[in-house]
């Protein structure tokens, strides 16, 4: 069975760190482009970056560039988020999917991202 199933979310404080981590079974993760999505209560689901296939050059959202790093364990078949100098405005669900078809440009509209995992809540409060 094809799945990913994100985790590692949770309350933290204003200026906290987290790592998040987006797990696949049934394919393997390194064939496809991998990208982090958030969606808070009421808003569009935003993407943040995507990952992709095979290489390292990550294309970074402006919400992401600088705070947010994303990293890959191909032996565990995860692929992780650090989230640094987390802000109110970060609180979310934040997803992992991964990109439609094998071998196409990397991008961060949910719409070219077609396996989704079930989210995991981020809440940044003091």
């Amino acid at each position: 069975q094809v799945q990913l199933v994100e985790s590692g979310g949770g309350l933290v404080q204003p200026g906290g760190s987290l790592r998040l981590s987006c797990a696949a079974s049934g394919f393997t993760l390194n064939y496809h482009n991998i990208g982090w999505f958030r969606q808070a209560p009421g808003k569009e689901r935003e993407g943040l970056l995507c990952l992709p296939a095979g290489n390292d050059q990550v294309s970074y959202a402006d919400s992401a560039e600088g705070r947010f790093t994303v990293s890959r364990d191909s032996a565990r078949n995860t692929v992780y988020l650090q989230m640094n100098s987390l802000k109110h405005e970060d609180t979310a669900v934040y997803f992992c999917a991964t990109g439609r078809g094998i071998g196409k440009r990397c991008a961060t509209s949910p719409s070219e991202y077609d396996n989704w995992g079930q989210g995991t809540q981020v809440t940044v409060s003091s």
